[in-house]
């Protein structure tokens, strides 16, 4: 009777340890799969330096009134507004009359073979990191790929930032590495959230200017609240 109690007991401890470890694994898993969600949510990302507190967009100036741009770098349209109107803005931002929030979205990935949008976005996040953000997205622009194509390798957007002063070793990890992929996704996922659904977009002072020439451009900005 004694060994049977005994045996009784030992199996009881090993089924409660059993169980114990069990909970504990599930448990484990459960943080893990926790982590991995967490990291994937589009609020979890690294913002580069020079952007608004939330991290929606690079700041360029100073000014009483705002200017948002949402532009594509693989958009041919965004291209003819850059070459149409970019020196107006960039004048308006050298009189000091507004603050540019550029927001630089990677809407037409599926315009490449390569997720071109992502990763040139993505390149200027290291640009604004380093303080050339404004520099570099006219550079791009200049390089643009056509739609469709396989847009520019890696070694080009490096070559380029290389071409308006960036260093070429640090920016190039920078891009190689992604450093700012989840910030893309980020300003990507607020200006749908925004309800901007096509680049370019231009907000002055909130409201967007349908045709944004330079003329309507200063027309807007004379007329924002200061």
């Amino acid at each position: 009777m004694v060994r049977a109690q005994i045996a009784r007991e030992r199996r009881r401890r090993r089924t409660l340890w059993t169980s114990v470890v069990a909970v504990a694994v599930l448990v484990i898993a459960g943080l893990i799969g926790w982590g991995v969600y967490a990291s994937q949510r589009s609020g979890d990302f690294t913002a580069p330096r020079n952007t608004t507190s939330d991290g929606n967009g690079v700041v360029v100036g100073t000014g009483p009134v705002t200017m948002d741009v949402y532009e594509d770098f693989i958009c041919p349209v965004c291209n003819q507004f850059e070459q149409q109107s970019g020196a107006t803005v960039d004048q308006l931002v050298a009189q000091g009359k507004v603050r540019v929030i550029f927001h630089p979205v990677a809407y037409l990935d599926r315009a490449s073979t390569t997720r071109y949008s992502s990763r040139s976005s993505a390149a200027s996040g290291c640009a604004a990191d380093a303080g050339k953000y404004r520099e570099y997205a006219k550079a791009l622009f200049q390089h643009q790929p056509p739609e469709g194509s396989a847009g520019l390798p890696d070694d080009q957007l490096i070559s380029i930032g290389a071409g308006v002063g960036l260093d070429q070793n640090s920016f190039g990890s920078c891009v190689r590495n992604g450093t700012f992929k989840s910030w893309t996704q980020h300003v990507t996922d607020e200006a749908s959230k925004a309800n901007i659904t096509g680049t370019p977009t231009v907000l002055v002072a909130g409201k967007q200017v349908p045709s944004p020439t330079p003329d309507a451009l200063t027309a807007a900005v004379a007329a924002a609240p200061k």
